[in-house]
């Protein structure tokens, strides 16, 4: 996402997180007006402006999410390759069948130096559900859960000991507590959320120092804390770029020290360009069209017909060849071939592959249902490098169809999430997903469960969820794999969503910098990196 979120650029995606301010102490926070003269020492990064304030939970976009994970800690973090590990949890252990016993470790705060506590864990995690905030669906496996409630099944021991009971046994639900969903808020936070999240005292290797909205974020090293994480590098800063052109023509030039997203126009020369400092490796981002179930002719069996219809009409092979140089593999399933258990050869897959004159034929179809009229407009933002593409998808599915489609750009990607978020977009438009944590239901509960909080398409069929629940409920992670396999021959046919590809990671970094690694969801492990 992805969100995490969806994400805001051609590579991935993704989270929206916003910066809030702690209102009993502002400055608690903040840099030193030493750490600030040094920004010489810093690491430049690309991002974009979050969408919202920098609430974990509230965040389900990359542009806030990559601030987010840097500010906060959760109960446990991924590694490059999406192993986890231990940050904030001393151990968690089943008791039971379905109830985990959390016990935290000593001597562990937030950047103000208030202590981290069980109870911090419990409040925030209710706090999200019965507030409904964006990411609220992610404790639904928690017993009582309901959306405006109190969580039923959380219980604090003592100061650093809680307990997490849920509705069923889940194999998998300790691997996604190092989702930023799952992070904690101190009891201050809940005062005033919004103030809080414009600059909060978070409990991650890095704290918030500066926000320029629409311009930059500065994160420098977190003193209190000492985790598994601590940041190697004076600071890192986030600078907000209109285009990956700009961002990549900087990195030539020396002015920017990591791009995570390089801008198709340079895919045929970056490797060149960069030599060694050039990253191309397989990342867990899935891109799509979502067409939403509220557009008029794509509901029922008109919709359906549809829905194939365009689907056949895209070449895949074509797009990612010519315009992506090798960057982007067609996409054979709703997941990502870097994911245990992904498949390339679910039952319903051909729906994938080029096929004008069925397309043709399916479209004709739907047309002796009630005629199309109009145009089919696929929405994108302009910073993400992704007009090529959309123009190329829309003039194939015009050439085939004989239809108007057309390209409908925003200017950024918080514009086009706002309209998205809101349901005012009114047509199709481009959608990804970047792993929250290495497993296949991610890629399928938070988008296409019903009612999940990344569900922007209004997705809803009750097989697909049922199946979504065995997968959860099965013994062992491996055991759950075929009903979520089962899950994606579901979508196949109804077709929420247009699979397109999977993304590499493609990026760069300067010579000014060292230890640069980017991890199993494409993102820079970036408390790893040290100036030259």
């Amino acid at each position: 996402m992805s969100l995490k979120k969806t994400i805001a650029v051609g590579a991935g995606t993704s989270l929206a997180f916003i910066l809030a301010a702690c209102a009993t102490d502002a400055d608690s926070n903040s840099a030193s007006d030493d750490q600030k003269m040094s920004a010489t020492n810093y690491i430049t990064a690309f991002g974009t402006e979050p969408q919202n304030a920098l609430i974990p939970a509230d965040t389900s976009e990359t542009g806030g999410g990559r601030i987010v994970e840097l500010i906060y800690s959760g109960l446990l973090y991924y590694d490059a390759a999406g192993e986890t590990h231990n940050d904030m949890a001393k151990s968690i252990e089943l008791e039971g069948d379905k109830t985990y016993v959390v016990t935290l470790k000593d001597d562990i705060s937030y950047a103000d130096g208030t202590p981290v506590t069980a109870q911090d864990f419990v409040d925030t995690w209710s706090y999200s559900v019965e507030n409904s905030l964006r990411n609220a669906f992610f404790f639904e496996p928690i017993k009582g859960f309901e959306e405006g409630k109190p969580l039923e099944g959380l219980t604090v021991v003592d100061e650093k000991t809680f307990k997490i009971e849920l509705n069923q046994p889940e194999s998998d639900f300790p691997s996604r507590l190092g989702y930023s969903a799952f992070y904690p808020l101190p009891a201050v936070a809940f005062d005033d959320i919004e103030a809080f999240g414009e600059s909060p005292a978070g409990n991650g290797p890095y704290k918030l120092a500066e926000w320029n909205h629409n311009q930059d974020a500065l994160l420098v090293p977190n003193e209190n804390y000492d985790g598994p994480r601590k940041a190697l590098n004076d600071g890192i800063k986030f600078v907000f770029y209109a285009s990956q052109d700009a961002a990549y023509a900087d990195l030539l030039s020396g002015n920017l020290d990591i791009l995570d997203a390089i801008p198709d126009t340079a895919f045929a020369s970056f490797e060149s360009e960069l030599g060694e400092r050039a990253v191309n490796q397989p990342a867990a981002i899935f891109q799509s069209v979502t067409i939403p179930y509220s557009l008029e002719h794509f509901t029922g069996e008109e919709g359906v017909l549809r829905r194939e219809a365009i689907s056949l009409s895209i070449n895949r092979e074509e797009v990612t060849k010519a315009i992506f140089d090798g960057t982007r593999t067609p996409a054979t399933d709703y997941s990502s071939p870097v994911i245990p258990g992904h498949s390339d050869s679910l039952k319903g897959s051909e729906v994938l592959e080029y096929n004008p004159e069925k397309a043709k034929e399916l479209w004709a179809k739907a047309d002796e249902i009630a005629p199309y009229e109009g145009e089919f407009t696929i929405a994108y933002n302009s910073d993400g490098g992704h007009q090529a593409w959309v123009d190329a998808v829309a003039n194939q599915i015009k050439n085939t169809l004989g239809i108007q489609a057309v390209g409908s750009p925003y200017p950024d990607f918080k514009s086009l999430r706002d309209d998205v978020t809101s349901g005012n977009v009114t047509g199709a438009y481009r959608t990804g997903w970047q792993a929250d944590y290495p497993s296949l239901a991610n890629f399928l509960v938070p988008l296409y469960a019903t009612g999940a909080s990344s569900n922007d398409g209004g997705y809803s069929n009750p097989e697909f969820d049922a199946l979504l629940t065995l997968g959860n409920g099965a013994d062992t992670v491996e055991d759950g794999r075929s009903y979520f396999l089962e899950a994606q021959e579901v979508l196949l046919q109804d077709l929420p969503v247009l699979p397109l590809w999977y993304s590499n990671v493609t990026a760069g970094y300067s010579e000014e910098v060292t230890d640069v690694a980017f991890g199993w969801n494409s993102q820079p492990v970036y408390y790893m990196v040290k100036k030259a």
